[in-house]
């Protein structure tokens, strides 16, 4: 019976450990999620720098993607890489010049632009979009990192 708890807890923690390992961003300018894994599949949509996602599956040199709203795509290995990113998951969420609410609103952000994560602190978020605007945003309002 010990045995196979601890079996059942290292599976748990193996498991924990890939599953972080396989978020990825978008490392291009813009980069098209297809309904396949190839060219020749339609494209479901498009997505700009610094969009993070998660690895479901590998064909070949396709992952099949899972994004921030559970939508499900495929996008090809050159695209993506192991950059920390996060994206909005709020309707407008303030980026702040400080990480704090006492901090001035620099800009706002709709649901669905991503930035590059720079920094931690506490609750907050140091990042930087892709058109070189950096701010803090609050770690409740964003998905990803």
């Amino acid at each position: 019976m010990k045995r196979i708890i601890l079996y059942a807890v290292l599976i748990f923690l193996l498991g924990a450990g890939t599953a972080s390992a396989r978020r990825l961003s978008v490392a291009s300018p813009k980069a098209n999620v297809r309904s396949g894994p190839g060219l020749n599949h339609e494209i479901l949509w498009s997505v700009g720098k610094y969009y993070p996602v998660d690895i479901v599956k590998k064909s070949g040199n396709w992952y099949k993607i899972r994004d921030f709203e559970g939508d499900i795509g495929w996008m090809h290995r050159s695209l993506l890489k192991k950059i920390p990113s996060v994206i909005v998951k709020g309707a407008l969420v303030n980026v702040r010049s400080g990480p704090g609410m006492k901090y001035r609103v620099l800009f706002q952000a709709e649901k669905g632009v991503s930035f590059k994560l720079l920094k931690k602190k506490k609750n907050w978020l140091k990042v930087r979009h892709a058109d070189g605007d950096i701010g803090w945003i609050h770690k409740s309002l964003v998905w990803g990192y």
